[in-house]
This record gives C-alpha cells, sequence and structure tokens, in this order.
C-alpha cells in the first residue's frame, strides 16, 4: 500500500473534473495495465471506445481533444498527435485537495522520520509523486513541507513525472499571542516563497487534545491577507475552530471533528 493513501487525511475528497486534466485510462476486466505513454508536444487527439464525461454519462467512440494540459472536446475533435486508447475505459483525471507528498516508506519498510538522509527523502517523495499519478490523480494540492515546492516546479517545468502540484509549502502556526502584523507577514511569507495557498492551524493535532491555538479574529486577518495575496486558504480545525474559521471567510476547513 503506497504511504501517500496510508496517511491520507480521512477529509480528502476526490473530484472528478474534465475542465482542467488530462485523461487517466483505466483497464477492464480481463485487460493488460495499459503501459505509461509520455504525451507528445502540442495537441492530442483520444481515440477511446468508452469515455465517462464527468458528469454522470458514458462517451461511446468519442476523439477527445487535449491542448496545453486541458480537454478542448469530448467530441469529436481533429488535429493533433493521435493516442489510440481503444480497448480501454478513459475517464477525467481526479484530484485529490488533501494529500501530504512528503510522507512515504523508508528502505525499512517504516514510515519515514526527520532522520532519514536528504537524498533518500528526495526519492521516496519522487516515489510519492509517481504512485499518485498512477492511480490516476492528475491534480493534487499537497498541504505541508517545503520540498514541495521544488517538486511541483520540477513536474511542471522539466517534464518530471506527477500530478500537477499546487502546495502551501510550510504550515502557518502561531498562538493567540501573535500580533496581527506578524500573521499578516507569515503569510506574505509564504507569498514570497511561491506558496499557491496558506494551510493555517487553528488548533493542535487530535492527538494532543485538538486545541484551540488561534482566535477567531486571528483567523479573520489570517484569511483576509491570504486573500489579499491571491492565495487560497485552508484551515486545520476542530471542535469550536471549525466554525471560527467559517466565519473568518476561510476559504477551506479540514478535517473538523468534533465541530460545533
Amino acid at each position: 500500500m503506497s504511504p501517500l493513501h496510508f496517511l491520507r487525511c480521512h477529509a480528502a475528497r476526490r473530484d472528478a473534473a474534465t475542465s482542467l486534466l488530462l485523461l487517466a485510462a483505466v483497464t477492464t476486466p480481463g485487460q493488460a495495465q495499459l503501459p505509461p505513454v509520455t504525451p507528445p508536444p502540442g495537441p492530442m487527439v483520444l481515440l477511446t471506445d468508452r469515455a465517462l464525461d464527468g458528469r454522470g454519462g458514458v462517451l461511446a467512440g468519442a476523439r477527445i481533444g487535449v491542448a496545453q494540459g486541458k480537454i478542448t472536446s469530448l467530441a469529436a475533435a481533429e488535429g493533433g498527435a493521435v493516442i489510440d486508447l481503444r480497448g480501454y475505459t478513459v475517464l477525467p483525471g481526479w484530484i485529490d485537495t488533501h494529500v501530504h507528498l512528503d510522507s512515504h516508506w523508508d528502505r525499512t519498510g517504516r514510515i519515514a522520520t526527520e532522520k532519514e538522509p536528504p537524498l533518500e527523502t528526495a526519492l521516496g517523495v519522487a516515489g510519492a509523486a509517481w504512485e499518485t499519478l498512477m492511480g490516476g490523480f492528475t491534480t493534487v494540492q499537497t498541504v505541508g513541507d517545503p520540498m514541495e515546492g521544488p517538486l511541483r516546479d520540477a513536474i511542471r517545468d522539466r517534464g518530471f513525472p506527477g500530478p500537477r502540484v499546487f502546495t502551501s509549502l510550510a504550515w502557518v502556526e502561531a498562538d493567540s499571542a501573535t500580533p496581527p502584523d506578524r500573521l499578516r507577514a507569515m503569510v506574505r511569507e509564504r507569498k514570497a516563497q511561491g506558496a499557491d495557498l496558506v494551510k493555517i492551524f487553528a488548533s493542535t493535532s487530535q492527538r494532543v487534545g485538538a486545541r484551540p491555538t488561534l482566535t477567531e479574529a486571528q483567523l479573520r486577518i489570517l484569511c483576509d491577507e491570504a486573500r489579499a495575496q491571491g492565495l487560497r486558504s485552508m484551515v486545520h480545525a476542530y471542535r469550536s475552530q471549525v466554525g471560527a474559521a467559517a466565519r473568518a471567510g476561510c476559504g477551506q476547513v479540514e478535517h473538523a471533528t468534533y465541530a460545533t
């Protein structure tokens, strides 16, 4: 079992989407697994027998157009390199909005720790990205480690195998005594570092009591600043902090156990 799946947050959401994703092909019973295919540059036409359109329908014999990483046609696309997927069932790539690509098994088969040599950590993260893509996830939001920025860039700019990555880089952690200016500065720092969103801890881990760490006013400052910087906000919250994050106008709440 992939360490990514083992450590995946229970609140992860997987949504099929057709607008931004390359299609992933899956086999039907009795067929061999489709080997990985390196997409050619420029437009593509995918020849299919059966395609799930992401809206509850099934398309028969569709010629699906793809250009610049986006699906441009679900019907009779023309022009571009042809990839023959007939004999397979084709469906939109999946999106997972909460993963930790930095989580992986070490060489002994245990969950890697900070004691792991940096090179082995890099290889483990690369493996998690590959496993995620091969599992059908073509876009992920990975939230929690600075190394995910270089991984995102390598996939986007250098042809590194993996899904499209959006990352928060490091978390935003503070306490009720942190002044407003410092809170805003923390968000701006993530923006300057290249984050796609900010992940804010409004509660401790439930392993240590799920205690509140920020006030509702502080959450509003952080989420307002994220919005001003063009970043989405994700809040790690339990108990009363779930409602506080919603009232503060934050974009996404994760976990939400014991919500009141």
